[in-house]
């Protein structure tokens, strides 16, 4: 029996009249009601008189029969509603990364980064390689990764090389076809000197909880006796090496360092690798033109038997090198506002530091001696450069040292 015209016009009535004070909850009970009262052909008549889809007065009649119980709050049944974007393209956050990962610019000691890639150019690109998605997901997603949308800050280090962004970019890939190989990929720097002494010890930076009486008393003048840690970080281990120095920062000492690294855990962790990865920034006992350093590399590849290449990071970008803020930021969280009594205090402290991302931390004293200004001569260069094999893009910054035969 066809339902009469002055019957729709009032349940038209009723649903328009309340329709604005009910939640989604209560809108669709309404319907459910108002179909099942009309008995047969009373879901396409209401969906017709509410302008709704008929899957929707479907949905509401199956609610009412089924008396759901929902928790308080709820419009919904736990699970219901559109899927998150992540969940219906699982793909997604991965594909993102990528786009955005070489590109990640910013403080890397912060907790927060941020892209140099618009969210709508990032959303074309997705949607280009098969993840359709509309740049507010984007926006939604990169702060749910940890990247924030900043404003220009006077924070450049000098003048920028014009394939600074280049280099980077390579380091990365780079570092991507060493990872994926299971093959080593270093970060190496040395930390800044530490005041140590005996106590009372030198003032320590930053500051830690204590109890009301005050604070640790140290000394009010720093007459130096430094230590100097030297660092290789294993980004695919997440595990750092330090050695502690009582002399300097020298070449020596920091390819010494890596070498302890090496037949320590390296050679037991990597015992098919036949080449090692190894990061740095450009200057101090790093610097790419210094000769002592690359006849350091050129003997530990000799020892090991290992082809290294070496990736810098270009001038005034050494923050960037994951060393920084993988190893050294933690270190000094863990020991600010102590005073270093002792270069003993200082390896127990390194040690100790531990992060809930899985970080371990080896270190050591290093006692010798290191002497500094040693001559290379060029005769001894031209045996060195037999050994070493400069990358097509930028030679100075990206080569291969092997071992001699």
């Amino acid at each position: 029996m066809a339902i009469d015209a002055a019957t729709l016009e009032a349940v038209g009535r009723r649903i328009e009249s309340l329709w604005p004070q009910l939640n989604e909850r209560q809108r669709r009970a309404l319907l459910g009601v108002e179909a099942r009262e009309l008995g047969w052909g009373g879901v396409s008549a209401v969906a017709r008189v509410a302008g709704v889809a008929r899957s929707t007065v479907t949905t509401a009649v199956a609610e009412l029969e089924r008396s759901d119980v929902l928790e308080p709050g709820r419009s919904r049944r736990s699970g219901g509603g559109r899927k998150s974007t992540t969940v219906a393209d699982p793909g997604l956050a991965a594909a993102l990364d990528a786009l955005v990962d070489p590109a990640t610019r910013g403080d890397p000691m912060s907790p927060l980064r941020w892209t140099a890639k618009s969210t709508l150019s990032l959303a074309e690109a997705l949607s280009a390689s098969g993840h359709p998605v509309s740049d507010q997901t984007v926006a939604a997603l990169l702060r749910d990764a940890g990247y924030s949308l900043q404003a220009n800050a006077k924070v450049r280090e000098g003048r920028q090389h014009p394939d600074r962004d280049a280099q980077f970019r390579h380091i990365h890939d780079t570092g991507r076809r060493f990872l994926r190989a299971k093959d080593p990929m270093v970060s190496v720097d040395a930390k800044k000197k530490e005041l140590v002494g005996a106590e009372p010890g030198y003032k320590n930076g930053g500051r830690e909880w204590e109890p009301k009486d005050g604070p640790v008393r140290v000394g009010t003048h720093d007459f130096p006796d430094p230590a100097v840690p030297y660092g290789v970080y294993d980004v695919g281990a997440n595990t750092g090496w330090v050695s502690v120095g009582s002399d300097g920062d020298t070449a020596a000492f920091a390819v010494e360092t890596l070498r302890r690294w090496w037949f320590g855990v390296g050679k037991v962790r990597y015992p098919k690798s036949k080449r090692l990865l190894v990061c740095a920034d450009a200057g101090g006992s790093n610097g790419y033109r210094l000769r002592l350093r690359k006849r350091e590399l050129a003997q530990l590849a000799t020892e090991t038997g290992l082809s290294i290449t070496v990736c810098h990071f270009p001038p005034g970008t050494s923050k960037w090198n994951r060393i920084e803020h993988r190893l050294f930021a933690h270190i000094t969280m863990n020991w600010r506002g102590r005073p270093l009594t002792s270069h003993e205090v200082v390896i127990e402290l390194i040690g100790a530091t531990t992060t809930r991302a899985g970080l371990t931390v080896h270190a050591e004293a290093d006692t010798n001696s290191y002497p500094r200004k040693i001559k290379i001569s060029d005769a001894e260069m031209a045996m060195v450069n037999r050994q070493i094999k400069p990358d097509a893009f930028h030679g100075e910054w990206n080569y291969t040292i092997r071992p001699a035969k």
